[in-house]
């Protein structure tokens, strides 16, 4: 189970790096600053909201305090202390929620300056991030074109690929096509192969083999006759040559008859 899970992470992450884009990948990663900062402005903003309605509330305590001892020194000055002394006690009451109000106020100013900081701050890192995002994309961009550009010039990419096999499959068909176009052009003028339909003689080739035909007919007829005419002519010399010799000693004999 271990390795089979080794091997589905891998597949996983291998399949993830195919998959991932850079510059989809910035653009995420920008947009999830933006979103940041605008919840950090959004934190100042209500925290400013608070701070205000602080100021509002010590600024309505302190309407009421000063209101409270005008009406003690007015009760004082009409020999009312009673009304004077619950005046004043409800005036240094007022003075209580009034401190504490300040103390509140001031740790929301605090908070507040920190976080605009905290958002000036990031809002510094957001801009930096974007100009080198848009360098980034800008290089990657570059390097893909150019990537791609070399790739089909010398042929290795996936499409030049295939057109190149295209191209290798139609140069293999047409040389086994003109061989195999040659090779029964061979076969035709040997006359291995018998054309049906004729076809592949024209007239005058046809009328050439018939004349050299009748000519080899003619030679030969010629060759028997003279092989006869030369027959004849040795038999009559033959006999010719048998009657002479025969003769001769006839000739020769008469004279000695005659001597005698």
């Amino acid at each position: 189970m271990k390795r089979m899970g080794m091997i589905f992470r891998a597949k996983a992450n291998k399949a993830l790096d195919r998959a991932e884009d850079p510059r989809e990948t910035l653009d995420y990663s920008y947009q999830k600053q933006l979103e940041l900062l605008q919840k950090v402005r959004r934190g100042v903003a209500d925290v400013a909201t608070s701070r205000k309605r602080l100021e509002l509330q010590l600024n309505q305590l302190n309407g009421q305090s000063g209101k409270l001892e005008e009406q003690g020194k007015k009760a004082l000055a009409l020999g009312r202390e009673d009304l004077a002394r619950e005046a004043l006690t409800r005036r240094s009451s007022l003075q209580q929620q009034v401190s504490d109000l300040q103390q509140q106020h001031a740790t929301l100013q605090s908070e507040e300056d920190k976080l605009t900081l905290a958002a000036q701050r990031l809002q510094a890192k957001v801009d930096a991030f974007r100009t080198r995002k848009e360098t980034i994309k800008a290089t990657y961009t570059a390097a893909q074109a150019q990537t791609r550009i070399g790739e089909a010039f010398s042929g290795i990419s996936e499409e030049m690929g295939d057109v190149g096999m295209a191209i290798q499959r139609a140069e293999d068909k047409t040389a086994q096509l003109q061989a195999r176009a040659g090779a029964i052009d061979e076969l035709l003028a040997s006359g291995a192969l018998d054309d049906p339909t004729g076809a592949s003689k024209d007239d005058l080739t046809a009328e050439l083999d018939r004349i050299s035909g009748n000519a080899d007919v003619e030679f030969e007829l010629e060759r028997m006759k003279a092989e006869l005419a030369g027959g004849s002519s040795a038999g009559r010399q033959a006999l010719e040559g048998g009657n002479t010799a025969g003769a001769q000693p006839e000739q020769q004999e008469s004279p000695k008859f005659d001597k005698q």
